[in-house]
């Protein structure tokens, strides 16, 4: 009796999924996490995929900048990129001393063409050393709100079309006194104003880059700052206690926050965070991906005497064991909420391969946040550009390295040669053709299939009537024997099948 009733209960229960399908409509998805996945089998997995380095994008070597440089914001403005970063010098020397007071932390500002190469104009706004040729935006004393620091600051364009002219570009700066988080304005993101003298935020550490934006998916602007789940034991001296976390919150007008959250991660366990650098994925704004900073201490041990430039991590032991022996790098996660993250558990962007600037504590803070650019491959379509630091406090500059990924190359499902499928939730959409973004082997393939919503196949989009598809494209219209239209589907409960060998499926949008 109890197990006719559970099959009952089973049957019932698979019945009204079926019958609550998601709607994606025409809007892009990826797999970055279990939205759309209903099971996967033979050798199917998610696949976590890395960004390739390139050159050095910019070196902080002006007198104005330093070791210590970081925090940036990066984003497209119509034909031009905007780079605005923390400039700072941190001087260490033998008897284990830390300098940093050879000059005030300053926001400085570099634009791109192409968002490869980078300039640095000389604003002429304020004053180093007896000179205005610097490309210093923000400077300490001189902002006219409360006691403002232009160090940990994350600028953005406000695409909220109900923005004023004066409010085009917003920043999040953080004060000393009271603590808390600052709004700030421009009309052309070079000459700056508060947009009130008191912090906007108050609970939290805030000695990271905190930051926020307008979310146009939702039709609110979000915030995430750092956040200590113990608190702050000593508010002068900015002491925390706990684990280093990440809360958030919303707001309609940027001056007034609620519905604050510490965020929630799936399958994650509970780590040291830094960073953030949560922002929508132009190609599919209803996801918001992050690039959080992973902070580990490792200790000493002889693979941490055997890491790079051991002399000057001996120097900052000697400060503290912290600054010498932690090791950072980055991490990717996203969610469809703004609170709940999956989290990839894998690092997104390790430390890479042992040299010079490396392997040290400031090392892969990815910068906020990924553009697109060209590829260096004639022909290849566009891909994502991501920055991150390196050779961070170990001497008289730092450098920010560009990095490579596919559009929407986050995450793949994937499968070898022996082959692998994935099934989706029951989906609906509007659109003619299915495309997808995926790559393959020589001898690899991907075919397609269409079933209702009860798993039954649909005439005429079977795996048997599906091409194989093989190649390697951003955008690859589906095909059966009878062609790609899949219109008459379209508003209909169905399931989606993939078959894949050797090869990686990214995204999938009906057009």
């Amino acid at each position: 009796m109890k197990s006719s009733v559970l099959v009952l209960f089973l049957a019932v229960s698979s019945f009204l999924f079926a019958a609550d399908p998601i709607d994606i409509g025409s809007r892009r998805e990826l797999f970055v996490d279990d939205f759309l996945i209903e099971k996967m089998t033979g050798k199917a997995e998610q696949r976590l995929h890395h960004p390739q380095p390139q050159e050095i994008a910019i070196k902080h070597d002006m007198p104005w900048e330093g070791s210590g440089t970081g925090y940036h914001s990066v984003f497209k403005d119509g034909d031009k990129y905007r780079m605005y970063y923390k400039a700072w010098q941190l001087t260490v020397t033998p008897p284990g001393k830390v300098n940093t007071g050879e000059h005030p932390l300053f926001t400085c500002y570099a634009e791109s063409d192409d968002g490869i190469h980078w300039r640095k104009p000389e604003l002429g706004l304020f004053e180093f050393n007896g000179s205005k040729a610097n490309n210093i935006v923000l400077s300490p004393g001189k902002m006219g709100a409360a006691n403002p620091d232009p160090g940990h600051i994350a600028i953005f364009k406000d695409d909220n079309p109900a923005a004023k002219p004066e409010s085009r570009y917003k920043a999040i700066v953080r004060s000393g006194s009271p603590k808390g988080l600052l709004a700030f304005q421009s009309a052309d993101g070079l000459h700056w104003s508060p947009m009130q003298e008191t912090p906007v935020i108050t609970d939290g550490a805030f000695d990271s880059q905190n930051l926020a934006f307008w979310d146009a998916n939702s039709g609110v602007y979000r915030a995430y700052w750092r956040y200590f789940t113990g608190g702050t034991t000593d508010e002068k001296n900015w002491k925390p206690s706990g684990d280093r976390a990440i809360r958030t919150a919303t707001s309609k007008d940027f001056l007034h926050w609620e519905n604050q959250h510490d965020l929630s991660y799936v399958d994650s366990p509970s780590e040291q965070l830094y960073t953030n650098q949560v922002k929508p994925y132009h190609r599919a704004p209803h996801l918001l991906v992050g690039f959080p900073t992973r902070y580990i201490e490792r200790g000493w041990s002889e693979s941490m005497r055997a890491l790079p430039e051991h002399e000057h991590r001996e120097w900052r032991a000697k400060a503290n064991q912290r600054y010498g022996t932690a090791i950072t790098e980055g991490l990717f996660m996203a969610s469809r909420d703004g609170v709940a993250f999956k989290r990839w558990n894998e690092a997104f962007l390790p430390p890479g391969i042992e040299r010079p600037g490396s392997w040290n504590y400031g090392q892969q803070y990815i910068a906020w946040h990924l553009v697109e650019t060209k590829s260096a491959l004639e022909g290849a379509p566009n891909e994502l550009s991501l920055y991150a630091g390196e050779n961070y406090w170990t001497g008289t500059s730092s450098e920010l390295r560009r990095h490579t990924l596919r559009l929407d190359g986050f995450v793949s499902i994937h499968a070898p040669m022996k082959g692998g499928e994935l099934i989706t939730k029951p989906l609906t959409f509007t659109g003619k053709k299915l495309t997808i973004n995926f790559a393959t082997s020589a001898a690899g393939g991907v075919r397609v299939e269409i079933q209702d919503a009860t798993g039954k196949v649909m005439p005429g989009f079977s795996l048997e009537d599906s091409e194989e598809h093989f190649g390697d494209a951003i955008e690859r219209t589906v095909v059966w024997k009878n062609g790609s239209d899949v219109s008459s589907l379209a508003g209909k409960p169905v399931r989606l099948r993939f078959a894949l060998k050797d090869a990686d499926l990214y995204s999938i949008k009906f057009e």
